[in-house]
């Protein structure tokens, strides 16, 4: 093994080792009865680590490597460099929110842990027992950030709290951390008997209690410290924090006002799309009147969940059908619907998507949010279904998954700008496979790249124009049909997660540019396919990275 592909393996092994939950995801069994080391002190360990891979990798003579391993190192660079400059920041005394905080990583252990058979309960067990240090240490790094004036807004603690009281209300046998004994099959009564006696101690003794903790904490010292202002800016190297969350979102060189006007730019051009849409299918008003028709009517409402579903499972039908036509191949993890879990739907995202671990031992799951019915319009299913399943999220995570020879950081590697890039421009290509014969479904398609184009100008209106909640939320809603919940949603999304949003659009706009100059270049050579394998036979690449891949192949393509 080179020098280089034996770093990369001592990189992965030490991000298994201290990300145990991460390890299991991934099919790697050594540390299912571990959890995380949320201490500061650990972090900053970790940083070091990074530090030390980094000083590792100079090391190493760049130029006499292959290309292929010229990319890897770049890659891999980069992936260091990120994580390092990320420390300064301090994100770990901001460990709450109502989307992705820590009080909603325990959950996710049942989705995950294998517990099909009675020996594999002692490690679960361990890992519920090891809970009680994760609550003191986020709580002490919560303090920190008070000391440090690193707190989150108002608002979104306010969310955290039901999500913590929804975890502790009913009996053990009621809880979420009781599921897996509920739905296994496979364990004799005997064994089953002896595992709900101590599971159900293990729950009354060492979850609820400690999520107990974390609510008072919360309530008595937290919730008082919080801020009442939203953006990033409002904290101690905020504004710092927002150029890099811009960086790694999208492109190093963007500034926050140019995708500012960017997203203006986009907002007034689907407009006009929009408009010619709603004069098509005869609706008079206006196209806010007609978002608000849409978000009111009955008629785009699901009467029922299983209705819900049922379209949902027949669009991905159709995508899995229409998308070979488009690429030389296709993956070969299958994909399937998983509903969102009932104590984090009020807060959670329209719909999302999970993949598969490395080892395939189960699907990717394309997550569904059947809260709140009226919130879920049929008109969103089709462009919702090909960016988060297939041609979108799936197709390329599966098959980056496949790639043979890369590394496992590469397989794995989130580079957001291109993974949402591909997402949005997945939604695209649903008229190329004639998936918006609707023409309410194409309203909702447009309705789509809508929300994206706002978040351009919501998310750095936020956290560099100093806009308000309030701001943010009548921005959205006077261009989008999505609901009033759904909007406030994903702007406190976007309060949480600054940054992100930002990578949809940014992401799409690159790739159809790429395609576009690839057209105009190669005329009636051109293959839809080959483009697309050049996209994505290298996994998740920054867009420089992307850009640079595509113009190789244009030179050789002659």
């Amino acid at each position: 093994m080179s020098q280089l592909h034996e770093l990369f393996e001592r990189h992965h092994q030490f991000r298994m080792q201290s990300h145990p939950e991460h390890a299991t995801y991934e099919g790697d069994q050594r540390y299912n009865d571990q959890l995380t080391d949320l201490s500061a002190a650990a972090e900053a360990a970790r940083t070091e680590q990074y530090q030390a891979f980094r000083r590792e990798l100079d090391g190493i003579d760049r130029t006499s490597l292959s290309e292929d391993d010229q990319l890897n190192y770049d890659m891999f660079q980069l992936l260091l460099d990120e994580s390092i400059e990320a420390a300064r920041f301090m994100t770990h005394q901001m460990p709450i929110n109502q989307m992705t905080g820590f009080q909603l990583d325990l959950p996710q252990l049942i989705d995950i842990q294998p517990l099909k058979t009675a020996e594999q309960f002692p490690a679960y067990f361990s890992r519920l027992r090891g809970f009680s240090k994760q609550i003191h240490d986020v709580i002490e790094n919560m303090r920190d950030g008070i000391k440090s004036g690193r707190v989150q807004p108002r608002h979104v603690i306010e969310q955290v709290l039901p999500q913590i009281d929804n975890l502790l209300e009913g009996s053990a046998e009621d809880s979420v951390f009781y599921i897996p004994l509920t739905q296994n099959v496979e364990l004799n009564e005997a064994d089953r008997s002896q595992l709900a006696t101590e599971l159900a101690q293990v729950i009354d003794h060492d979850v609820k209690p400690h999520y107990q903790s974390l609510k008072e904490f919360i309530s008595s010292e937290y919730l008082p410290a919080c801020r009442e202002t939203d953006g990033l800016w409002a904290l101690p190297d905020g504004e710092d924090f927002y150029r890099y969350c811009i960086k790694i979102f999208t492109a190093p060189g963007l500034e926050a006002d140019e995708i500012h006007e960017i997203g203006l730019k986009e907002v007034a051009r689907i407009e006009a799309e929009k408009t010619l849409l709603k004069n098509k299918v005869g609706f008079t008003g206006t196209v806010q009147e007609f978002n608000h028709h849409l978000r009111t009517s009955p008629e785009f409402h699901f009467p029922s969940r299983d209705a819900l579903w049922a379209e949902y499972e027949r669009v991905m039908a159709e995508a899995y059908e229409k998308t070979p036509a488009l690429f030389h191949n296709m993956p070969k993890a299958p994909c399937v619907l998983k509903e969102v879990e009932a104590y984090k739907a009020k807060s959670a995202p329209q719909a999302y998507y999970m993949p598969a671990p490395e080892d395939n031992s189960r699907p990717g799951y394309y997550y569904l949010n059947t809260y709140d019915l009226p919130s879920r319009p049929t008109y969103a299913v089709t462009a919702l279904t090909l960016h988060e399943a297939i041609p979108g999220h799936h197709l390329q995570l599966a098959l980056a998954q496949e790639l043979e020879g890369l590394p496992y950081f590469r397989r794995r590697l989130h580079i957001t700008s291109y993974l949402e890039g591909w997402g949005l421009y997945s939604e695209f290509l649903g008229h190329q496979m004639n998936m918006y014969r609707d023409p309410y479904q194409h309203y909702g398609a447009l309705s789509f790249e809508m929300w994206r184009a706002c978040r351009l100008v919501v998310d750095t209106g936020l956290h560099h124009k100093r806009w308000t909640r309030q701001q943010a939320i009548d921005f959205m809603k006077a261009h989008m049909s999505n609901s009033e919940h759904d909007i406030a949603a994903e702007v406190d999304r976007y309060i949480i997660m600054p940054g992100q949003a930002l990578s949809y659009k940014i992401g799409e706009l690159k790739i159809k540019e790429l395609r576009q100059r690839s057209e105009q270049q190669l005329g009636g050579r051109f293959d839809i396919r080959d483009f697309h394998d050049v996209v994505i036979r290298n996994g998740a690449v920054p867009l420089a990275v992307l850009e640079n891949q595509i113009e190789k192949w244009l030179v050789k393509a002659g």
